[in-house]
């Protein structure tokens, strides 16, 4: 199942997302997606509808340097334990919502990521049972102002502005992990391409190894880490970020006024 929010004529609603026959649809889901959905009855062609981000996070968890050779890249190596850091929930927007850059920094990358959903609350989940915690996997863009992060010494600031957490478009429930393309495009420019089967650490020992840290919440996001070829974007450019399976996130960017 594909679910979003989007902004509709009667308001703003989880939805699922359904292919028909006159193109795909948004049916409006009561309440909350968690558990099994119950709609209420109505719904609106996709055309007719924004999509939002598909979930307003309380947390936002990150994995660094999950990926050998965006380590080296880096100018390091490969952890042999998850680093993890937190954005801000106030940095999440959707497809085609502008990422801001801030006047005070020189140089904005994009991170092209695959995005886990919690689903329930959960800790100190085993590896092998991170799937029954899981709602489902979305794209995210780890946006970061890589100036101020070398700056600091420390990553907070430059991954915590607002915009720099792209979502969307849609969540879906039914995705293996395991070995999905991900590419990400600046202006159709092919900037990153990798398979999720090269991340160091996969899903379930990513959610062991947070858990063990910290309680996840229904609706918790979890960026597994970016490739190599991350890189600046300019005002007046696009990053496009997808994954097989799951579709595409597309944000303009802009300079803030």
């Amino acid at each position: 199942m594909r679910l979003g929010r989007v902004a509709s004529p009667d308001g703003v609603a989880f939805a699922a997302i359904d292919d028909a026959d006159d193109g795909p649809r948004a049916r409006e889901i009561a309440e909350h997606p968690f558990g099994t959905p119950t709609f209420t009855g109505r719904s609106w062609a996709l055309a007719d509808v924004r999509l939002l981000a598909p979930i307003l996070a309380s947390k936002v968890i990150c994995i660094g340097k999950n990926y050998a050779a965006h380590a080296a890249e880096m100018g390091g190596e490969a952890p042999a334990d998850p680093v993890i850091f937190l954005k801000p929930n106030t940095s999440i927007i959707g497809p085609e919502v502008p990422i801001v850059r801030p006047p005070n920094s020189e140089r904005v990358d994009f991170e092209g990521e695959l995005a886990v959903v919690i689903g329930q609350p959960c800790k100190n989940v085993k590896a092998a049972d991170a799937k029954g915690v899981i709602l489902g996997y979305t794209v995210g863009n780890d946006v970061t102002a890589r100036d101020h992060q070398q700056a600091d010494g420390q990553w907070t600031r430059g991954k915590s502005y607002d915009t720099f957490c792209p979502l969307g478009p849609w969540i879906e429930t039914e995705f293996d992990p395991s070995d999905a393309e991900l590419i990400t495009e600046l202006d159709g420019e092919v900037k990153q391409r990798s398979r999720t089967s090269s991340m160091v650490h996969d899903v379930g020992a990513i959610v062991e190894w947070i858990s063990k840290v910290m309680t996840l919440l229904p609706g918790d996001v979890i960026l597994t880490g970016t490739p190599e070829g991350v890189g600046p974007m300019q005002a007046g450019q696009r990053v496009s970020v997808t994954v097989e399976g799951l579709g595409t996130l597309s944000n303009p960017v802009v300079d803030k006024a």
